[in-house]
């Protein structure tokens, strides 16, 4: 057996409970593939995204959904050697990659530490859309895992004074007929951990030459949430489930304010009504 079917056959038989199972619950209760879909699959070399292309060819094979795939890598100006891993990677998992190149590290290089991150996001982003717009493709699956969602709600608590969460889907505002979908909505890290050190694979973990050249940059606002919930756990172990399902829970009897659209409304509108009862 080659070493990609034995990486495949680990995440249908060996992770099947923490993996698969998760990853086709997010596509069929959030609706992410639908027949006929063409889906550019974006792959940055990390652990998440090689995984989620993983589990989209096993879907193509053994899936009941009629969809095609495209395996894409957006090269944003990585050095020489973290080249190399994402083309050797992609041969070891048998993953049909294309490579197209930007120029988005170099354009950030020199910008201000607070900026930097915010505007490679913004500029990958654009490229994707863009490159998923050449290839025919109606929607953009990207590697974001459960604790991405709810790292980005508390990120979003405590630096953004606001409740919001990272979706499993969202419709493009200025590309038309593009979704983004994000199939390892249910799939948690550890498990997708577990599966790259059962199959001794190394994947890249920061390729941001901005860092590089930056080793004694702060700790990032992430990394403290991620620190934050796994001291919580040790005190509550449902704490990460308890964050996630508060978001699909919420009771819009006991917050002050709500927006939507950009339209804010108060609870003293629907209070003054009679709306809020014990």
């Amino acid at each position: 057996m080659e070493k990609y079917q034995e990486i495949e056959r680990s995440i249908i038989k060996k992770f099947r409970k923490d993996i698969w199972h998760n990853f086709v619950k997010a596509i069929n209760d959030y609706e992410l593939i639908q027949d006929n879909d063409k889906i550019m699959v974006c792959i940055s070399g990390g652990k998440d995204s090689f995984l989620l292309a993983k589990c989209i060819q096993e879907l193509i094979r053994h899936g009941k959904v009629n969809f095609t795939a495209h395996y894409v890598v957006m090269n944003p100006g990585y050095n020489e050697t973290n080249r190399k891993l994402i083309e050797e990677n992609a041969r070891i998992l048998n993953i049909p990659i294309t490579i197209f190149e930007s120029n988005i590290f170099a354009s950030v290089a020199n910008i201000d530490t607070n900026m930097a991150c915010y505007l490679c996001a913004r500029m990958r982003r654009g490229y994707l859309y863009n490159k998923a717009q050449e290839l025919g493709c109606n929607k953009i699956a990207l590697g974001h895992h459960f604790n991405d969602v709810i790292e980005t709600t508390l990120l979003s608590m405590f630096y953004g004074s606001e409740i919001k969460t990272m979706m499993p889907k969202l419709h493009s505002d200025n590309y038309p007929g593009l979704e983004l979908i994000r199939p390892l909505y249910l799939v948690k890290e550890d498990a997708i951990i577990a599966w790259q050190k059962h199959n001794e694979l190394t994947f890249l973990n920061c390729a941001c030459r901005f860092t590089e050249n930056n080793q004694t940059l702060h700790i990032s606002k992430r990394s403290e949430i991620k620190q934050l919930i796994k001291d919580l756990k040790k005190v509550n172990p449902d704490i990460e489930y308890n964050i996630f399902k508060a978001l699909d829970n919420i009771n819009l009897n006991c917050v002050l304010g709500t927006k939507k659209d950009g339209n804010y409304q108060s609870f003293l509108q629907d209070y003054s009504q009679g709306g809020q009862n014990e």
